[in-house]
């Protein structure tokens, strides 16, 4: 293998690819990253794979000798990332492979390529959903999934597509987000679901193309969604570009997330976002992350305040359109930071009951609309 590629779509592809790797792989060679040039030497096609996510990517080159190699994946992307502008050689020399750029030269150990498996074939395509739209779905949405891998479906990214529409949703069982969006399926009338690793979903929007579309597979082992069942044994893919990924469906029955929403509330407050999100990124520096940030709604003002006693205390005070009696509650501060930082409009919602039952945050919608962002998170009990 011999050829000369464009250093900055060459790193894009190698980081894009590199994605997929564990970072503690089961066995050495999964660490590994494949090169192959394409029979007629005009493309490098780039691939990793742990049996469980997949991620390939191709890019233009000019190839004075066809070929394969496997290379320790992660090492090669720092090492292209940090090469010089222009032009990059890769070629292979034995059991090494030569990489270069500028007066920066660098060798690598190739590993058994004859040991690598083969990348699962895509599944069945069943649509497309711009790719900034999805992205930004999907960084509202994950933040709410559990990290507590000994409740697998707690982890997992809930695809709910049902004609049109297509909800993201994330819980943790003490919060939950919603974003709806729009997406373009094959069939108009699809009813299918698919629990997708929440890290894998976010390490795939990180590295789509803005301002382009994202083609969706899934495998026939998704189910009908029916608001609360979940796929089985089962496959996802995205593909965008030259680039596609595919992750293995999570397992596992989801909550009936709908059922979740209070449809009444006694209270309801609009607040710009950036001013309470900063105020409570202040206050919650006298408190770690299991102390509660108290917050009291009175007409027209909210006060914040953490800390009590000997401890240290904050408080800041804010002005807030406000419907509704006087009501104190008191929240994680990570979990309230996440909910406005999911709001895309300038203004939140906050829609109230009681102290011990959940808030709900939305953005303002359109007139007539529905808010496509909505963020449910359980207050803390303090005396």
């Amino acid at each position: 293998m011999r050829l000369r590629v464009d250093r900055d779509a060459f790193a894009e592809a190698v980081v894009w690819t590199a994605r997929a790797l564990p970072t503690r792989p089961a066995v050495p060679v999964l660490a590994g990253m494949r090169l192959e040039v394409t029979p007629d030497g005009t493309s490098l096609r780039l691939s990793g794979f742990d049996y469980e996510v997949s991620a390939r990517a191709s890019v233009e080159v000019l190839s004075e000798e066809s070929g394969a190699a496997l290379v320790p994946g992660r090492l090669l992307a720092e090492i292209v990332g940090n090469l010089p502008s222009g032009t990059v050689r890769v070629e292979t020399d034995g059991p090494r492979v030569l990489v270069s750029a500028g007066a920066a030269r660098f060798t690598l150990i190739t590993m058994p390529l004859e040991d690598y498996p083969s990348l699962p074939g895509m599944p069945d395509r069943i649509g497309s959903v711009p790719a900034d739209a999805l992205t930004a779905a999907v960084r509202q949405v994950t933040p709410a999934a559990s990290r507590d891998d000994t409740l697998p479906m707690l982890t997992g990214a809930y695809l709910d597509l049902t004609g049109d529409r297509l909800n993201v949703v994330a819980t943790d069982r003490y919060r939950i987000a919603v974003r709806e969006l729009r997406w373009r399926p094959l069939d108009p009338e699809i009813d299918v679901a698919a629990l997708v690793p929440a890290r894998t979903l976010a390490n795939t929007v990180r590295g789509l193309v803005n301002h382009s579309d994202v083609d969706v597979f899934l495998s026939a082992g998704a189910t009908d969604a029916g608001g609360g069942s979940a796929p089985g044994e089962g496959m996802v893919g995205f593909e965008n570009g030259e680039r596609g990924t595919t992750t293995r469906l999570i397992d596992s029955d989801f909550v009936r997330y709908a059922s979740w929403f209070p449809t009444d509330f006694s209270a309801r407050a609009e607040v710009e976002v950036a001013p309470l999100l900063a105020a409570v990124k202040r206050v919650a520096l006298v408190a770690d992350r299991n102390t509660p940030l108290r917050l009291a709604f009175t007409e027209g003002e909210v006060v914040l305040e953490a800390g009590s006693g000997d401890d240290a205390q904050a408080v800041e005070a804010l002005a807030v359109g406000y419907e509704g009696e006087p009501l104190r509650l008191a929240f994680r501060p990570d979990y309230l930071a996440d909910g406005l930082n999911g709001v895309e409009t300038p203004t939140a919602r906050l829609h109230l009951t009681e102290p011990t039952k959940p808030a709900v945050f939305t953005d303002v919608p359109a007139e007539g609309e529905n808010p496509a962002f909505r963020y449910l998170v359980q207050p803390l009990r303090v005396s």
